[in-house]
């Protein structure tokens, strides 16, 4: 079983960056594909970013493409989202995921890591 702890978040403001970060329990977190959901208050939960279980190939929806970077570090087992030039329509609690696919969630789950952005 794979354990995922999300870190990162906080209040930032509109046109700024933060980056997220999702630790894993352990090497095996290094051959899963991972990626990052998101959902805002009364909203179902999206899909914002994936990466390959190498890293070498990743994914964004269309909503963050170009301002959202995902990343990983095998050796720390850890995923990364920067995140930048912040919307204030994107309030949200992101979650980090393993062993999902493009756009699909896998059925590990971190405890999500809140992000307010102001105006």
């Amino acid at each position: 079983q794979v354990q995922l702890v999300e870190s990162g978040g906080g209040l930032v403001q509109a046109g700024g960056s933060l980056r997220l970060s999702c630790a894993g329990s352990g090497r095996t977190f290094s051959s899963y594909a991972a990626g990052w959901f998101r959902q805002a208050p009364g909203k179902e939960r999206e899909f914002a970013a994936a990466i390959s279980w190498s890293g070498e190939r990743a994914y964004y929806a269309d909503s963050v493409k170009g301002r959202f970077t995902i990343s990983r570090d095998n050796d720390k087992n850890t995923v990364y989202l920067q995140m930048n030039s912040m919307k204030p329509g994107e309030p949200a609690v992101y979650y980090c995921n393993a062993g999902g696919g493009w756009g699909y969630p896998g059925d590990y789950w971190g405890q999500g890591t809140q992000v307010t952005v102001s105006s």
